[in-house]
Protein backbone atom coordinates (compact mmCIF):
# COMPACT_ATOMS: atom_id res chain seq x y z
CA UNK A 1 0.00 0.00 0.00
CA UNK A 2 1.44 3.34 -1.09
CA UNK A 3 0.69 6.59 0.69
CA UNK A 4 -0.78 9.43 -1.37
CA UNK A 5 -0.89 12.95 0.02
CA UNK A 6 -3.35 15.36 -1.60
CA UNK A 7 -2.70 19.02 -0.85
CA UNK A 8 -5.55 21.48 -1.49
CA UNK A 9 -3.97 24.89 -1.99
CA UNK A 10 -7.16 26.88 -2.53
CA UNK A 11 -8.50 29.19 0.19
CA UNK A 12 -11.93 27.82 -0.78
CA UNK A 13 -12.72 24.44 0.74
CA UNK A 14 -15.54 23.74 -1.71
CA UNK A 15 -14.06 25.29 -4.84
CA UNK A 16 -13.29 23.78 -8.23
CA UNK A 17 -9.74 22.72 -7.47
CA UNK A 18 -10.94 20.86 -4.38
CA UNK A 19 -13.52 19.03 -6.52
CA UNK A 20 -10.58 17.85 -8.62
CA UNK A 21 -8.71 16.93 -5.43
CA UNK A 22 -11.67 14.93 -4.18
CA UNK A 23 -11.85 13.02 -7.48
CA UNK A 24 -8.13 12.21 -7.26
CA UNK A 25 -8.58 10.97 -3.69
CA UNK A 26 -11.39 8.66 -4.78
CA UNK A 27 -9.23 7.26 -7.58
CA UNK A 28 -6.27 6.69 -5.26
CA UNK A 29 -8.45 5.08 -2.60
CA UNK A 30 -10.11 2.74 -5.10
CA UNK A 31 -6.67 1.59 -6.21
CA UNK A 32 -5.87 0.52 -2.66
CA UNK A 33 -3.62 3.40 -1.68
CA UNK A 34 -3.65 5.08 1.70
CA UNK A 35 -4.93 8.61 1.13
CA UNK A 36 -3.98 11.59 3.27
CA UNK A 37 -5.47 15.03 2.61
CA UNK A 38 -4.63 18.48 3.94
CA UNK A 39 -5.82 22.00 3.34
CA UNK A 40 -2.75 24.16 3.05
CA UNK A 41 -4.41 26.99 4.96
CA UNK A 42 -4.37 24.82 8.09
CA UNK A 43 -0.59 24.62 8.03
CA UNK A 44 1.01 27.57 6.24
CA UNK A 45 0.33 31.01 7.71
CA UNK A 46 3.72 32.75 7.80
CA UNK A 47 5.83 33.84 4.85
CA UNK A 48 9.54 33.13 4.55
CA UNK A 49 11.59 35.67 6.47
CA UNK A 50 15.35 36.20 6.59
CA UNK A 51 15.98 32.53 7.27
CA UNK A 52 19.66 32.75 8.11
CA UNK A 53 19.00 35.40 10.73
CA UNK A 54 15.77 34.19 12.36
CA UNK A 55 16.91 30.57 12.76
CA UNK A 56 19.69 31.73 15.08
CA UNK A 57 17.06 32.47 17.72
CA UNK A 58 16.18 28.77 18.06
CA UNK A 59 19.53 27.16 17.58
CA UNK A 60 19.11 26.68 13.86
CA UNK A 61 15.45 25.63 13.79
CA UNK A 62 12.73 27.60 12.00
CA UNK A 63 11.06 30.00 14.42
CA UNK A 64 7.89 30.67 12.42
CA UNK A 65 5.15 29.41 14.70
CA UNK A 66 2.49 27.87 12.49
CA UNK A 67 1.89 24.22 11.55
CA UNK A 68 4.49 23.99 8.81
CA UNK A 69 6.55 21.45 10.76
CA UNK A 70 3.54 19.17 11.02
CA UNK A 71 2.85 19.50 7.30
CA UNK A 72 6.42 18.65 6.38
CA UNK A 73 7.26 15.88 8.83
CA UNK A 74 3.86 14.22 9.33
CA UNK A 75 2.48 14.52 5.82
CA UNK A 76 4.94 15.44 3.05
CA UNK A 77 7.99 13.38 3.95
CA UNK A 78 6.12 10.14 4.75
CA UNK A 79 4.17 10.30 1.46
CA UNK A 80 5.15 8.14 -1.51
CA UNK A 81 3.28 10.44 -3.87
CA UNK A 82 1.85 13.96 -3.68
CA UNK A 83 -0.97 15.52 -5.67
CA UNK A 84 -1.17 19.31 -5.59
CA UNK A 85 -4.61 20.79 -6.28
CA UNK A 86 -4.71 24.51 -6.97
CA UNK A 87 -6.64 27.29 -8.66
CA UNK A 88 -4.68 29.42 -11.09
CA UNK A 89 -3.86 32.77 -9.42
CA UNK A 90 -2.63 35.43 -11.84
CA UNK A 91 -1.08 32.80 -14.14
CA UNK A 92 0.80 31.09 -11.35
CA UNK A 93 0.37 28.95 -8.27
CA UNK A 94 -1.45 30.40 -5.22
CA UNK A 95 0.76 32.41 -2.89
CA UNK A 96 0.32 29.99 0.01
CA UNK A 97 1.61 27.09 -2.09
CA UNK A 98 4.57 29.17 -3.29
CA UNK A 99 5.28 30.00 0.36
CA UNK A 100 5.24 26.29 1.18
CA UNK A 101 8.00 25.73 -1.36
CA UNK A 102 9.88 28.89 -0.31
CA UNK A 103 10.02 27.75 3.30
CA UNK A 104 11.64 24.45 2.41
CA UNK A 105 14.85 26.48 2.35
CA UNK A 106 14.71 26.58 6.16
CA UNK A 107 14.87 22.79 6.24
CA UNK A 108 17.12 21.76 3.35
CA UNK A 109 19.94 24.29 3.66
CA UNK A 110 23.10 22.75 5.09
CA UNK A 111 22.93 24.94 8.19
CA UNK A 112 19.50 23.58 9.12
CA UNK A 113 19.16 20.74 11.66
CA UNK A 114 18.62 17.32 10.05
CA UNK A 115 18.79 18.80 6.55
CA UNK A 116 20.20 15.59 5.07
CA UNK A 117 17.22 13.62 6.39
CA UNK A 118 14.78 16.17 4.99
CA UNK A 119 16.45 16.17 1.58
CA UNK A 120 16.31 12.37 1.43
CA UNK A 121 12.68 12.44 2.54
CA UNK A 122 11.67 14.80 -0.26
CA UNK A 123 13.14 12.75 -3.08
CA UNK A 124 11.81 9.90 -5.24
CA UNK A 125 8.12 10.72 -5.02
CA UNK A 126 5.51 10.58 -7.75
CA UNK A 127 3.82 13.96 -8.24
CA UNK A 128 0.49 14.94 -9.75
CA UNK A 129 -0.88 18.44 -10.39
CA UNK A 130 -4.51 19.52 -10.61
CA UNK A 131 -5.32 23.05 -11.78
CA UNK A 132 -8.66 24.83 -12.04
CA UNK A 133 -8.49 27.68 -14.51
CA UNK A 134 -11.09 30.07 -15.90
CA UNK A 135 -9.35 30.55 -19.26
CA UNK A 136 -9.12 27.98 -22.01
CA UNK A 137 -6.11 29.79 -23.49
CA UNK A 138 -3.33 27.20 -23.48
CA UNK A 139 -0.70 29.71 -22.38
CA UNK A 140 -2.54 30.54 -19.16
CA UNK A 141 -1.20 27.53 -17.26
CA UNK A 142 2.18 27.19 -18.98
CA UNK A 143 4.02 29.13 -16.25
CA UNK A 144 2.80 27.08 -13.31
CA UNK A 145 3.19 23.77 -15.15
CA UNK A 146 6.77 24.68 -16.06
CA UNK A 147 7.45 25.67 -12.46
CA UNK A 148 6.15 22.32 -11.22
CA UNK A 149 8.29 20.54 -13.80
CA UNK A 150 11.39 22.30 -12.56
CA UNK A 151 10.53 21.78 -8.88
CA UNK A 152 10.04 18.06 -9.37
CA UNK A 153 13.28 17.72 -11.29
CA UNK A 154 15.12 19.65 -8.57
CA UNK A 155 13.82 17.26 -5.91
CA UNK A 156 14.46 14.13 -8.03
CA UNK A 157 10.72 13.49 -8.21
CA UNK A 158 8.64 12.22 -11.14
CA UNK A 159 5.86 14.45 -12.49
CA UNK A 160 3.31 11.78 -13.40
CA UNK A 161 0.61 14.03 -14.78
CA UNK A 162 -1.16 17.39 -14.95
CA UNK A 163 -4.93 17.81 -15.14
CA UNK A 164 -6.47 21.18 -16.02
CA UNK A 165 -10.16 21.87 -15.49
CA UNK A 166 -11.84 25.00 -16.81
CA UNK A 167 -14.33 26.69 -14.52
CA UNK A 168 -15.21 29.93 -12.78
CA UNK A 169 -18.39 29.57 -10.73
CA UNK A 170 -18.11 27.26 -7.76
CA UNK A 171 -18.65 23.66 -8.86
CA UNK A 172 -18.57 24.50 -12.56
CA UNK A 173 -15.57 22.27 -13.20
CA UNK A 174 -17.91 19.29 -13.32
CA UNK A 175 -19.45 20.78 -16.49
CA UNK A 176 -16.14 20.97 -18.37
CA UNK A 177 -16.65 18.76 -21.46
CA UNK A 178 -13.05 17.55 -21.26
CA UNK A 179 -14.12 15.69 -18.08
CA UNK A 180 -11.26 16.81 -15.78
CA UNK A 181 -12.81 15.09 -12.76
CA UNK A 182 -12.48 11.76 -14.55
CA UNK A 183 -8.88 12.62 -15.47
CA UNK A 184 -8.15 13.58 -11.85
CA UNK A 185 -9.55 10.27 -10.63
CA UNK A 186 -7.42 8.44 -13.18
CA UNK A 187 -4.33 10.39 -12.09
CA UNK A 188 -4.96 9.39 -8.47
CA UNK A 189 -5.49 5.79 -9.49
CA UNK A 190 -2.47 5.54 -11.80
CA UNK A 191 -0.04 7.80 -9.93
CA UNK A 192 2.46 5.04 -9.17
CA UNK A 193 1.94 3.16 -12.43
CA UNK A 194 2.46 6.04 -14.85
CA UNK A 195 5.71 5.64 -16.76
CA UNK A 196 7.75 8.85 -16.56
CA UNK A 197 10.69 9.27 -18.95
CA UNK A 198 13.11 12.20 -19.03
CA UNK A 199 15.94 11.34 -21.39
CA UNK A 200 19.42 12.84 -21.56
CA UNK A 201 21.89 12.49 -24.41
CA UNK A 202 23.66 9.62 -22.63
CA UNK A 203 20.52 7.80 -21.44
CA UNK A 204 20.54 4.11 -22.32
CA UNK A 205 17.11 3.33 -23.74
CA UNK A 206 15.43 0.76 -25.98
CA UNK A 207 14.20 1.45 -29.49
CA UNK A 208 10.54 1.03 -28.50
CA UNK A 209 8.61 3.11 -25.99
CA UNK A 210 6.25 0.33 -24.91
Amino acid sequence: MSRVLVISASPRRDGNSHILADAAMIGAHESGHRVDHVFLSDHVEKMLENCRECRQIRGGSCQLDDNYDTLLFDHIIPADGIIYAMPLHFYGMPGRLKTMFDRLFCYISKSAPHSDDVVRGLQNKKIGVLISCEESYLGATVGVVTQMQELTRYFNQDLAGVVIGHANSRGEVTEDPSKPTESAARLGSQLFYTRVTDYRVDTVRPNKVW
